[in-house]
């Protein structure tokens, strides 16, 4: 489990990226909203779903806490995580969801 500090600063982190991220008029077609789960935060991007008042949620990126450092993940068309190798392991979460955000790769924003 995250400690109350580490877990309080990311949601804060993480409340002020989700705000920043989607404008104001299109709240209503697309919204970004993350969870936590142990030592990991989940990054999710969800949209309405087609016919239906249920939105679609569809996982960008995780972000693991292993040994003090934030490894970054992404999730395959089965559901499963993969460790991006291109993205060294950092203490520092914002750098590395600054990495995420201008995924250069187009891993997660595809």
């Amino acid at each position: 489990m995250l400690d109350a500090f580490t877990k309080k600063r990311i949601d804060k982190i993480m409340s002020a990226y989700v705000e920043e991220k989607i404008p104001k008029h299109i709240r209503d077609k697309m919204r970004l909203t993350y969870k936590f789960r142990a030592k990991t935060v989940t990054l999710i991007e969800e949209r309405p779903g087609f016919m239906s008042d249920q939105w679609v949620k569809l996982d960008v990126a995780q972000f693991r806490l292993d040994q003090n450092k934030w490894k970054v993940y992404w999730r395959d068309s089965k559901d499963r995580w993969h460790f991006v190798d291109d993205i060294a392991p950092d203490e520092d979460f914002e750098k590395q969801l600054k990495i995420v955000d201008e995924d250069t790769s187009g891993v997660f924003w595809g």
